[in-house]
């Protein structure tokens, strides 16, 4: 043990060339605390005094609209992208050149146009010719993906300030597969899965895990409950950025400047007794329908991660802390199921456990997916989208990961020093879920992460 310990701390001491003799003392008091088995996903202690946490300074969304009749549906995706990435630099008064990469979550739209839109985006916004973009799609985590590919990267040292973002015009970009699909298709279940209408998917899990649909309507209810209420309140003005923009008449292509500053797809009144009127969506017998599941919308979320010492050095406030995240499959068929089997791997990846996490925000992709993993997990439902969630404030694909950043943490500055651990999780298409872990930003302690370890374990396998 005292042999691996040493290496250690001589390891840690080639990789800080400014240190000098007397930080020695420091890096030993660092690490004494320190496992690292590998393999093993035990809580794990760091000092914050190498600031080499990725931390988020900033992170904002644009309102979320109905597609095709809601505020957004005669403005440009690379219109609704572009404030979003502006606010990130504004707010934090960042050059924007400082930014090593601008990662972007989208879906529907054909890859080479959206990337397209992405870098114009990049440039509406005031960042310079050599600011690099790129898109990445793992449907409807890829808001989320986008955050931890930024956030990867800045661990690994590749640059020290990136963008993690999201975007989904759900106007201009239907849902549909194009082309012809394989014959091959036919030969295996798992794949024919693979093409099923999401719809369908919640039919099978509200009928495989015995969802009612007064449970479903009632999480409908609730969620425009809370997300009215949140609005009332003024809690999203925080992390709104308001888009101007234009609505076209359809009649007389008169266009009329306007200003969106709120989501628009929350329905205050919504009530058990209408939710019961409306007919099955996607099965004649069946419990989803059109109010029971996320809403069609368009929108764009940004996420600024850096370095902590990066951060400190620059005076910036710190909104919070990422920890862990954690992709999974799960069967195509019940695709909703992911966030049941996500959550506990990325919670244990950050060396806790359920009881720990005060907020979450999963994504209401259908009412049946979220009530089973809120029973699944045995979650307060308390401590879950105490703001409302996507059958409110409606699921732009791409976008949805960013927007619950943004919601999340500025929800946990609210609360203070009552609510440390956050998470987000959502299920994917064809079969997927993913989730990550964050910690309010300005809970800096000398043991930043998790719960205090008893007994140490080996720091090495090769120790042993």
């Amino acid at each position: 043990m005292e042999k691996a310990i040493e290496r250690q701390r001589i390891l840690l001491e080639h990789l800080r060339p400014s240190s000098t003799s007397s930080s020695l003392e420091k890096i030993d008091s660092a690490i004494s605390a320190s496992v690292c088995a590998a393999g093993d996903s035990a809580a794990y202690h760091r000092s914050s005094v190498y600031g080499d946490d990725v931390v988020i300074v900033a992170a904002y969304r644009t309102p979320l609209c109905k597609s095709k009749r809601g505020g957004f549906k005669d403005t440009y995706a690379d219109d609704l992208l572009a404030p979003v990435l502006k606010s990130l630099i504004e707010k934090t008064n960042l050059s924007p050149s400082e930014v090593g990469d601008i990662v972007v979550g989208t879906v529907l739209a054909p890859g080479s146009q959206r990337a397209s839109e992405c870098r114009m985006a990049a440039f509406y916004a005031g960042f310079p010719e050599t600011v690099p973009i790129r898109t990445v799609n793992r449907q409807c985590s890829s808001g989320l993906q986008a955050v931890a590919d930024v956030a990867a990267a800045i661990k690994a040292g590749f640059y020290d300030i990136g963008i993690g973002a999201g975007l989904e015009s759900m106007t201009a970009n239907q849902m549909a597969l194009e082309g012809s699909v394989n014959p091959r298709v036919k030969t295996m279940a798992q794949v024919q899965n693979c093409l099923l209408p999401m719809g369908i998917t919640s039919e099978n899990v509200a009928q495989r895990f015995s969802v009612t649909r007064q449970e479903q309507d009632q999480a409908a209810v609730e969620s425009h409950r809370k997300a009215a209420a949140a609005t009332a309140s003024g809690k999203f003005r925080e992390e709104i950025i308001p888009v101007a923009t234009k609505i076209v008449d359809p009649k007389t292509g008169d266009e009329k400047p306007i200003t969106i500053s709120v989501d628009d797809g929350i329905r205050p009144n919504a009530s058990l007794s209408d939710l019961g009127k409306l007919k099955p969506v996607f099965k004649k017998d069946g419990t989803t329908t059109a109010g029971n599941s996320s809403q069609v919308s368009d929108g764009a979320g940004a996420v600024l991660l850096m370095k902590r010492s990066v951060a400190m050095q620059k005076g910036l406030p710190i909104l919070g802390i990422f920890r862990t995240f954690a992709a999974v499959g799960v069967d195509p068929a019940i695709m909703g199921v992911g966030p049941a089997v996500a959550i506990p791997a990325a919670v244990k990846a950050a060396g806790l456990e359920l009881d720990d996490i005060d907020l979450f925000e999963i994504n209401e992709a259908f009412a049946s997916q979220f009530v089973y993993c809120r029973k699944k997990l045995e979650l307060d439902p308390e401590k879950i989208n105490v703001n409302g969630g996507a059958m409110a404030l409606g699921h732009p694909l791409g976008a949805t990961g960013a927007r619950c950043v943004a919601t999340l943490l500025h929800e946990m500055k609210r609360r203070g020093k009552d609510c440390r651990f956050g998470v987000i999780s959502m299920c994917i298409g064809t079969g997927m879920g993913a989730a990550a872990v964050f910690e309010r930003g300005d809970c800096v302690d000398d043991l930043s992460n998790a719960r205090k370890i008893e007994t140490h374990n080996l720091l090495s396998k090769d120790s042993r």
